[in-house]
């Protein structure tokens, strides 16, 4: 559930410029502010004696995976991830996923300069809770996720944050390849795009980087049972999209949707108990309601991740594969759904129109 705790229930959010609420373009402009005052460079910290050890080490494999990235991947080379930020919490934002009823589109939010996304993020975790309060209120289907990194994109030099450090150094490389791939490239109205672009970007650095150091993944067990589970997940998501687009009665879709979503469930807790001998990484994903607004972040950050390595794999190297993607993101939004679906026939999840 690592993975995707940092990238795939949202380990990456554009901080947002604009906003038609004035609270809401506040709240931002407060929340970055007063993130980007706690941060301090990260080479004095890592000098300082006083400085933890562990602390002082983690930075250390930041910054060389920052190195990394620039020389090898062809990431950008600027002032991102040069500074830390001990953050009073445990995440510095919350986002929040909104779909209908009985339809896995998102409900976009729509904004100056980065255009429409598929989420909205928060840095106060209360507003987060109360803005998803409200969308309930009005029948829709809504997740809140704790967010340990985020892109501005390049507004901002974008500091580590201490959320960034909970877990392995093969996660934190994960990390920094995304959140820098969004940087590398970024599609406005285009939110699978981007985050499927960053989340493999993130997976083939990690690979890349895991072979020049001459080692094996940490976890490895781990992360075969995570892709095994977010192919659950996927599964039950066709599953429900099948339903929302046949043409049965709306009462006929809320009982197939409560069955499916039942028996992904089922199927967790079974392969749970009967081939990972009842390792419970997963249950706290499944200890809360499951909903479309749950199941979303799935179909965002996994849904074109084949296309993505289809394309690598074409590719001369790290600079030539992000001229393709480039090239694919300047396509008209049909022609580049067109070109998608062409570097993979497999990737067969319906694309629906998204919720305004």
């Amino acid at each position: 559930m690592k993975r995707l705790a940092t990238l795939g229930l949202g380990a990456c959010l554009l901080w947002l410029s604009g906003c038609s609420s004035v609270g809401y373009l506040y709240q931002s402009w407060q929340g970055q502010r007063a993130l980007m005052a706690r941060a301090e460079p990260i080479e004095p910290l890592i000098a300082d004696p006083q400085t933890d050890p562990h602390l002082a080490e983690r930075l250390r494999t930041a910054s060389q995976i920052r190195r990394y990235a620039v020389e090898a991947l062809a990431l950008p080379d600027n002032t991102t991830y040069t500074r830390y930020a001990a953050l009073p919490g445990p995440y510095p934002l919350w986002n929040l996923f909104v779909t209908e009823e009985l339809s896995l589109a998102p409900v976009q939010h729509c904004y100056p300069f980065f255009g429409c996304i598929a989420y909205k993020g928060y840095f106060d975790q209360a507003r987060a809770e109360q803005a998803a309060d409200d969308w309930r209120a009005r029948g829709k289907d809504v997740y809140v996720a704790g967010i340990p990194a985020y892109s501005t994109l390049g507004w901002y030099d974008d500091p580590l944050f201490s959320s960034m450090l909970h877990w392995s150094d093969d996660y934190l490389a994960e990390m920094l390849f995304h959140e820098l791939a969004h940087q590398r490239f970024y599609v406005k109205d285009d939110t699978a795009f981007n985050e499927s672009y960053a989340s493999f970007v993130g997976q083939q650095g990690l690979r890349d980087w895991l072979s020049v150091q001459g080692r094996a993944a940490h976890d490895s067990t781990g992360r075969e049972r995570e892709r095994a589970f977010i192919q659950l997940v996927l599964a039950a998501r066709s599953e429900l999209e099948a339903l929302y687009q046949s043409t049965q009665p709306d009462d006929a879709k809320r009982s197939g949707k409560a069955a499916i979503l039942a028996r992904l469930r089922s199927d967790y807790a079974s392969l749970r108990d009967s081939e990972w001998d009842g390792d419970k990484r997963f249950d706290h994903w499944f200890a809360a309601d499951l909903n479309n607004a749950r199941l979303l972040p799935f179909g965002l950050y996994d849904q074109w991740v084949p296309a993505f390595a289809a394309l690598y794999a074409q590719s001369s190297g790290w600079a030539d594969f992000h001229q393709r993607v480039e090239r694919l993101g300047r396509l008209d939004p049909q022609a580049r759904l067109a070109a998608l679906r062409g570097l993979c026939p497999q990737c067969a999840a319906a694309v629906q129109e998204p919720q305004p």
